[in-house]
């Protein structure tokens, strides 16, 4: 079988990431890059030593898919002509920057049999990994995502340039409709919302609180996950995971494994027990772009889809909905 050949198309910070990542993939081929910025796409096509290609459609006619990492605005025209010439795609987050672009997108590309993966790279993050082997169930999660500035995400708003990573995550966890939302938040040192929190409420009863803010002096990714039987703490700078259970009282305790005691009586008694789950060694960028060249090879699908792409953006635009429904009452 030929090896998947995938070009990339923008190669500012992430496009060069992406291309660093594909040229080192054994199971694809580095066809080339291309960006508007000719002087850029050539620095980058010339430290992976790969093709820089003069148009974007002239890239599309040498590969079988493509990795976008252009401005949000720009997406929807960028992915929507790599669909229209049969090409797969894998879209840095937010999928669009409107619900409709990625409605048509979605539809699109199902109709195309194409595969269509959004870069949700925190699915992928080790701490996230670490505890898949649970039964997670959570009726309450809080998050809080705090980052230095930089002025490269101020396009668009903390919601879609940060907040969003914790709502895809949080959409995953809960399999329940979302039923109400309501926020607020503020534009700090741009023209977007700079800091925002908010508070989704679910179908089946669960909860999620949720912070952004990308002026923090220092840097927060932490997500606490509380179910019936467990608690587990997330932390997604340091990629380790941290969790408190109950467990039966009779068997032995596992290396690693503190206990703290018994809770209850009789045969409602339980252990609560303390672990630190395995942390996986693993780039989650490269894993991410490493699944999308599996899926696109067996025409599967991709671990974070078009239509979790679509269903993240809904609800972070229900969000900055709520808040600018809110600062229009005090204006």
């Amino acid at each position: 079988m030929e090896k998947i050949r995938i070009g990339v198309i923008g190669t500012g910070h992430l496009g060069r990431l992406h291309t660093k990542m594909f040229s080192q993939n054994d199971k694809c081929v580095l066809t080339g890059v291309f960006d508007e910025d000719f002087e850029k796409a050539n620095k980058v096509a010339t430290e992976f030593n790969t093709k820089q290609f003069e148009s974007m459609n002239n890239l599309l006619n040498n590969v079988d898919a493509v990795s976008i990492a252009v401005t949000t605005s720009a997406h929807y025209n960028v992915a929507k002509a790599a669909f229209n010439a049969g090409k797969s795609v894998f879209i840095e987050k937010p999928v669009t920057a409107l619900i409709n672009e990625a409605e048509e997108l979605v539809k699109t590309a199902s109709e195309l049999g194409l595969v269509f993966q959004v870069g949700h790279i925190e699915r992928f993050n080790p701490a996230l990994l670490a505890v898949e082997k649970y039964n997670l169930m959570p009726l309450f999660i809080q998050s809080d995502r705090l980052a230095q500035f930089n002025p490269r995400g101020t396009d668009v708003a903390v919601v879609l340039d940060l907040m969003i990573h914790d709502i895809d995550i949080i959409l995953s966890l809960i399999k329940s409709e979302v039923k109400s939302v309501s926020a607020n938040g503020v534009g700090v040192v741009s023209k977007h919302i700079d800091i925002a929190n908010c508070r989704i409420e679910f179908e089946n009863g669960a909860v999620a609180v949720v912070t952004a803010s990308r002026i923090s002096q220092k840097k927060m990714r932490k997500m606490r996950i509380f179910q019936s039987d467990s608690y587990i703490a997330l932390d997604f700078n340091s990629g380790v995971a941290e969790v408190f259970r109950l467990a039966p009282v009779l068997g032995e305790i596992p290396a690693g494994t503190i206990s703290y005691g018994e809770i209850g009586i009789g045969e409602l008694a339980k252990r609560v027990v303390y672990e630190q789950p395995e942390v996986f060694e693993i780039n989650a960028l490269e894993h991410e772009l490493k699944l999308f060249v599996e899926a696109v090879e067996n025409k599967s699908k991709p671990v974070v889809s078009g239509e979790d792409g679509l269903r993240a953006l809904r609800v972070a635009n229900m969000i900055i909905e709520k808040i600018e429904e809110s600062a229009r009452k005090f204006n």
